[in-house]
């Protein structure tokens, strides 16, 4: 929504310097996960993509710790999120004890999944004024206009898709990660949408800003993100069954978002990329990427060793979250000296992805997926500490369709590959959240306060 009128003048002017200094490392840790691949491309040793597992909680424990707050629906909602966070890291330790996995397992592992809501928790707990939260959103936005014009850079001034991977090299400040193009086009595209959604500028401009994300979306090749967008689109239209208006309002939009990329699969050369999912006869029961895609569920147990695994999994890392799929391989000379250990597991899925002809293909087809990793690594309770989470965030903290939207796209990218774990997107996501949740406080502020005067 539009803050057409600036309420600031209805806010006290000053500031403590603590609260400066939160509100900046807030930002400072989000940079953390979000431009770590820009430091690394500059030659600065990989351990800095690695900085965000502990600058996230750090800052959430100073904001949480100093920075104090009269509004009771913050405060409940501050409450509720560390409860979630308390309940999870519990499971985690509970599965790593189980399965003899290391501390420095334990403690990844629960930072992987759990950072998003600690950011969000962060940004939540800050008391914003107005002209603070503009000076968040202003940074944001700098940072994901810079992200696009890298990846035109990449794509028409160094040509990046002439060497090998081809587009996959299209990745804005996410070069040179194993999926950058797909979180490059993610983050890309969310940020078309909210710009459209919420900036106040002229809606050619909006237009055009979007049109640009989504251009960068085709240059990267990235055809899987329009299916999670679409089936998150999908998702929501399912929560407003019982307001008819919008359902019907949702429906037509989707219908007519369907018929167009139809047409331009069939007649634009540069949607071809969208025929490798045409092909009916592998889906079936007893299809290949069926097959494929569900291969950790009929792997996996083949391993466990205690009937509490059923309940707990097999322990973080070693399964087929980013973790344990292939962070420690990345950096196991940095992680064994702290007690790193590994599972047979993921080699054996490794194995199977690769025997498979469409384990090159698209990640659309991989089995190591964000759902399958948590239910691997932590089991069914793991899963339901982590919906909790999902559920706080959902009830308290999404209030409205483009917050929850959000949220159904990291569900949808769950499905799909291990983005739930990638810190560049998902950070981007909670900050977004809590942005539009300071956002939606302010309107309905000014809305009360116009109605007074």
């Amino acid at each position: 929504m539009n803050l057409e009128v600036n309420p600031t003048k209805y806010e006290p002017k000053e500031r403590t310097k603590g609260f400066v200094d939160s509100s900046t490392l807030a930002l400072l840790a989000f940079c953390s996960g979000f431009l770590s691949r820009c430091l690394s491309a500059l030659k600065i040793p990989g351990a800095i993509n690695l900085l965000h597992i502990f600058a996230i909680p750090f800052v959430c424990g100073i904001v949480v710790v100093k920075v104090r707050t009269k509004d009771p629906k913050q405060i409940a909602m501050s409450q509720a999120l560390l409860l979630g966070l308390f309940l999870f890291l519990i499971v985690v330790f509970v599965s790593a004890l189980i399965n003899d996995a290391g501390v420095i397992n334990a403690v990844m592992g629960f930072v992987l999944l759990a950072e998003p809501f600690m950011l969000l928790l962060t940004i939540v707990s800050l008391p914003l004024t107005f002209e603070r939260y503009t000076w968040f959103r202003t940074w944001i936005l700098r940072f994901c206009f810079f992200h696009t014009f890298l990846a035109f850079v990449q794509n028409y001034a160094l040509r990046l898709y002439r060497l090998d991977g081809k587009e996959d090299n299209i990745q804005g400040i996410f070069y040179r990660s194993g999926a950058g193009h797909v979180v490059g086009a993610s983050v890309a595209l969310t940020f078309g949408l909210y710009f459209l959604l919420t900036s106040k500028q002229p809606l050619w401009v909006r237009g055009l800003v979007f049109l640009a994300t989504f251009w960068h979306l085709l240059l990267a090749d990235a055809k899987q993100v329009l299916l999670c967008f679409m089936l998150a689109g999908g998702l929501l239209l399912l929560t407003k069954l019982k307001n008819v208006v919008e359902a019907i309002k949702f429906t037509v939009i989707g219908l007519i978002g369907v018929i167009i990329l139809v047409w331009c699969v069939q007649n634009v050369p540069a949607f071809s990329a969208f025929n490798t999912w045409v092909r009916p006869e592998i889906y079936g029961p007893d299809g290949e990427a069926t097959r494929l895609k569900m291969a950790t569920f009929r792997i996996v147990p083949q391993y466990f060793h205690s009937p509490l695994n059923w309940w707990f999994g097999l322990g973080p890392g070693h399964t087929v979250g980013r973790l344990g799929g292939w962070m420690l391989d990345s950096y196991w000379d940095l992680l064994a000296p702290l007690g790193a250990t590994k599972s047979q597991v993921s080699g054996a899925i490794w194995t199977v992805t690769g025997a498979s002809w469409l384990g090159d293909q698209s990640s659309m087809f991989s089995p190591m997926f964000g759902w399958a990793g948590i239910w691997g690594d932590y089991g069914p309770v793991g899963l339901f500490a982590y919906l909790f989470l999902v559920c706080i965030t959902w009830f308290y903290v999404a209030q409205d369709d483009f917050s929850k939207y959000l949220m159904l796209c990291v569900f949808s990218f769950g499905l799909v590959f291990s983005q739930m774990e990638e810190p560049g997107y998902m950070l981007f996501i909670a900050m977004l959240i809590g942005l539009r949740w300071h956002e939606m406080k302010y309107e309905k502020k000014f809305k009360s306060l116009k109605l007074k005067t």
